[in-house]
């Protein structure tokens, strides 16, 4: 299989460490200073020279008004059905990160997504914190979510990782590399995932709409009743704005032919 190397964006990030981003196996904990006025913040040579290194994603053209949806899938929780119909009817393709007691509870979800046109991407098989974690039994995780998606839906091929918990170092970006993966962050997230905190369609709506910019990934946790419930508007409010929703593949597809690399 030939991958595509990219290039590596600004976009609203920034990072925390416990010993400074060039120690190969200092922990970094992924978040971001959220955009304002449909302008991505910068994240920094430092950081994107690290992720570039590795050929990690997390924004696409900030001159383009591309979105890229994805979901982060680590149990269900009775609302990605609903969350399917609305991509399926508004045409949206989306990135499905999943874990193994995710391919293990909601098979038939997983083959759904399949089937839709969807991509299903890893998010380890147990959810551990990979900076913690030995090289062996990051590729035993990332192993086991592949080929337990590929028994369900014969989608043998699996690149895109979202790490658990939002949690790497330069180490575990190298490993990943290794077994043919690229790492996916985000750039537009909000607190969406506790079950006993939601607060409602708007509040989703409003924490999507106002950090908005192209090239945006955003992240979005299917076990949320308020995503499912705003997707929807949010889809056709940003389509009404100009805003096209794209693959991961046509991102990369587009950075492929910015730098005329393949390998």
């Amino acid at each position: 299989m030939k991958k595509l190397i990219f290039f590596i964006t600004a976009a609203g990030i920034f990072l925390h460490t416990t010993a400074g981003a060039a120690a190969s196996d200092s922990a970094i904990h992924w978040g971001f200073q959220r955009a304002k006025n449909e302008q991505p913040p910068d994240a920094g040579q430092e950081l994107n020279r690290l992720l570039e290194k590795y050929d990690a994603v997390y924004l696409g053209s900030r001159d383009k008004k591309d979105i890229y949806l994805t979901f982060d899938n680590g149990y269900e929780n009775g609302y990605t059905e609903k969350i399917l119909d609305v991509l399926k009817k508004e045409k949206v393709p989306a990135v499905f990160f999943v874990t193994g007691h995710y391919l293990l509870s909601a098979p038939d979800l997983v083959k759904r997504m399949a089937k839709e046109g969807h991509t299903i991407g890893n998010h380890s098989w147990s959810h551990p914190d990979f900076t913690a974690t030995s090289d062996e039994k990051i590729r035993e995780e990332l192993r086991k979510v592949k080929e337990e998606t590929a028994r369900l839906t014969g989608q043998k091929e699996m690149i895109y990782l979202r790490p658990p918990r939002g949690i790497f170092s330069e180490r575990t970006l190298k490993v990943a590399k290794e077994e043919g993966y690229i790492h996916v962050f985000w750039s537009l997230a909000y607190v969406d995932w506790h079950r006993d905190r939601q607060r409602g369609w708007r509040y989703a709506y409003d924490s999507i709409m106002k950090q908005i910019h192209p090239g945006a990934v955003i992240l979005l946790h299917s076990v949320s009743k308020d995503n499912a419930d705003a997707l929807e508007k949010v889809i056709r409010d940003l389509k009404q704005r100009g805003y096209t929703f794209q693959s991961l593949d046509a991102l990369l597809m587009e950075k492929h032919f910015d730098r005329g690399i393949i390998y």
